[in-house]
């Protein structure tokens, strides 16, 4: 089983920053990917960023050089900061992996964490 854990949401005003966090453990062989999605009320879950595991990234234009993701592959930790925030980032931000469990299958499965929310006040 693979556990996802996700921490550093909270609530901050418009054009404060904050870091999020997920840690990855359980039976885990390799990660291929790490990414954060989001879902505001009302609204489709959508992807925010994510890094491949030779750390080649891809961002919404939503949030294109205001956040940052990063990986630490030693901890099996993926990151996001999240700068210059805005109202319209208010959501629910969740961890997702590819990861592969078995050597032998050698199969990427899709992991989700339980999500921490993000509230940006006006």
């Amino acid at each position: 089983q693979v556990q996802l854990v996700e921490s550093g949401g909270g609530l901050v005003q418009a054009g404060g920053s904050l870091r999020l966090s997920c840690a990855a453990s359980g039976s885990i062989f390799s990660i291929n990917y790490m990414g954060w999605y989001r879902q505001a009320p009302g609204k489709q879950r959508e992807l925010v960023a994510i890094i491949t595991s030779g750390s080649s990234t891809n961002y919404a234009d939503s949030v294109k050089g205001r956040f940052t993701i990063s990986r630490d592959n030693a901890k099996n930790t993926v990151y996001l900061q999240m700068n210059s925030l805005k109202p319209e980032d208010t959501a629910v931000y969740y961890c997702k992996i590819g990861a592969v469990v078995s050597a032998i299958t050698n199969t990427i499965m899709d992991y989700w964490g339980k999500g921490t929310l993000v509230t940006v006040s006006s």
